[in-house]
């Protein structure tokens, strides 16, 4: 008996051993978090940035009627300010968080100790940038008149270091993530609607943004403790973070100074209304780089997950398939709305945006230029480890953008920004494909170039034989014109488009072609 019960023992110390080491038994196996395949996170994460475009266009025609100018105006640079904090505030932490947890998701005691870790940095320098916002709010006399919005607006740096995005998107959570934004982007729609009704009610309406925004980081909070321990688990590392979170800082304010220089010195060298051409111009840019780098962010921590467990022959393949993804759309994508970039204007921000024509017609290249570059730089570069390359050609971008803006914006304008962002972008892509040329990755030979340029050039044509149609057919210039335009060009562009790639059976359109097909079947 004395045996049986020593023996009992021991297997009981050795089953919290085991428990201890992540050596899981069928019952955790059975709790393992989901891992969603690549195509279905890229759905998820397409719907939810175009969530984020789609919010806007709805309420802004209503809040702008009632808050008018001073009002949105408010909000709009009460935002722009604590936008510059909560940078500050999350240091690199929104993308070092999603290598660092990818590489340990399958070990619980480990992801754990890397979340609490990052977490007690970000909270360390979260009480340090509140201290100087607060100070900023009371010595600053454009802030302290209005110490009750900013007060509201701060809410927003807090709610984005405790929300711990990056955990949910390191363990390719994103159904979960697109649907309680979404989720609380309807309820924002609601509370607009409901309270917003007076000139005066912009500070309610600066808080509802917040609900939209960040609101549903409270869920990710709430929801930790299925993915991680919430106890202390002790022999932390700081220190280990700390470099790659001043990498991955440094590449955050680069993009940032980045993305807003054109509009920036715009609003400097020139006036308002070219602001507002460009502006409108890239709305459109933007809508449509978010369709074609929808893979993107998915890919990073599986990406990181193949590289950090051994599987470089999965790693590439994923490569391959991402990098002739995004020449298959976003080749068409650019022509096409390089053609209809007149009605695209029109249709969107009405007839007094003429002046955004040719700066659209400029900037569309982009789109093809960032598709590639976020292959090589967010997909190859950064799960390798090598983030200070991906630092440097940001930079090389930004510099580039800066002197053409200095030299061309006086004179053009906004078409003079888009030329800027042009050259940058080109800039960028250059320097990742130098930074990869020893790499062995044989992605500009694994896509037949020329099938994709023969069906776009193929589509280009028709569709513009099929705007000239409708010029004659819709001779009125209008919302109606526009729509039906566009849509008539866009069913002859696109179908003209597969039906060439399908001829040419080029592999991934057929690929898709066959996926989709054996699923109707299926079902």
């Amino acid at each position: 008996m004395l045996h049986m019960g020593v023996l009992r023992m021991i297997r009981y110390d050795l089953q919290k051993v085991k428990i201890r080491m992540g050596i899981s038994n069928l019952n955790n196996e059975q709790k393992k978090v989901k891992i969603r395949s690549v195509k279905f996170n890229a759905i998820m994460n397409t719907i939810l940035t175009l969530s984020s475009f789609i919010f806007p266009l709805i309420t802004f025609p209503y809040v702008s009627r009632i808050l008018q100018p001073e009002g949105t105006g408010a909000v709009s640079f009460a935002n722009s300010i604590v936008t510059y904090f909560t940078m500050i505030a999350s240091l690199g932490v929104p993308t070092y968080g999603i290598r660092a947890c990818s590489k340990v998701r399958d070990n619980k005691e480990e992801l754990s100790r890397t979340v609490q870790e990052i977490l007690i940095i970000n909270l360390v320098l979260t009480v340090l940038v509140y201290i100087a916002y607060f100070w900023a709010v009371l010595n600053i006399d454009k802030m302290h008149d209005e110490v009750v919005l900013y007060r509201i607006m701060s809410l927003t740096i807090i709610l984005n270091v405790i929300g711990v995005d990056w955990l949910y998107r390191g363990l390719e959570q994103y159904s979960y993530i697109t649907i309680r934004s979404i989720a609380f982007k309807i309820l924002a729609l609601i509370l607009m609607f409901l309270f917003v009704h007076e000139k005066s009610d912009y500070v309610v309406y600066g808080a509802i943004t917040i609900v939209a925004g960040t609101g549903s980081n409270i869920f990710n909070l709430i929801n930790l403790r299925k993915h991680i321990y919430l106890y202390p688990v002790k022999y932390y590392n700081l220190k280990k973070h700390l470099k790659p979170i001043l990498v991955f800082f440094a590449m955050s304010v680069a993009t940032t100074i980045y993305t807003n220089l054109d509009n920036v010195m715009l609003g400097f060298m020139t006036n308002q209304t070219e602001v507002g051409y460009y502006d409108a111009a890239v709305k459109i840019k933007n809508i449509l780089v978010t369709i074609v780098t929808s893979l993107g962010p998915v890919l990073l921590p599986r990406a990181t997950y193949y590289i950090e467990h051994g599987q470089m022959d999965e790693f590439k393949r994923l490569i391959k398939k991402a990098y002739h993804f995004v020449w298959i759309l976003g080749v068409p994508v650019m022509l096409y709305f390089m053609i209809m970039a007149r009605e695209s204007i029109f249709l969107i921000s009405g007839k007094a945006y003429g002046g955004s024509i040719i700066p659209m017609q400029i900037i569309m290249p982009t789109v093809l230029l960032i598709g590639l570059s976020n292959v090589l730089g967010i997909q190859i570069l950064l799960p390798l480890g090598k983030e200070h390359l991906v630092f440097i050609s940001e930079v090389a971008g930004a510099v580039v953008d800066l002197i053409i803006n200095a030299a061309l914006i006086p004179k053009w304008g906004a078409s003079g920004a888009a030329l800027g962002t042009l050259a940058a972008e080109m800039v960028v892509l250059i320097v990742q494909i130098w930074a990869l040329r020893n790499q062995g990755f044989g992605l500009f030979k694994s896509v037949q170039v020329w099938k994709i340029l023969t069906a776009a050039g193929l589509s280009t044509l028709l569709c513009v034989y099929g705007k000239y149609l409708c010029g004659g057919i819709l001779p009125i210039d209008g919302i109606v014109s526009w729509f039906l335009t566009l849509t008539a060009t866009a069913v002859l562009f696109f179908l003209c488009y597969a039906m060439v790639l399908a001829a040419a059976k080029e592999n991934l359109f057929i690929e898709v072609v066959q996926s989709v097909w054996n699923k109707i079947r299926g079902r």
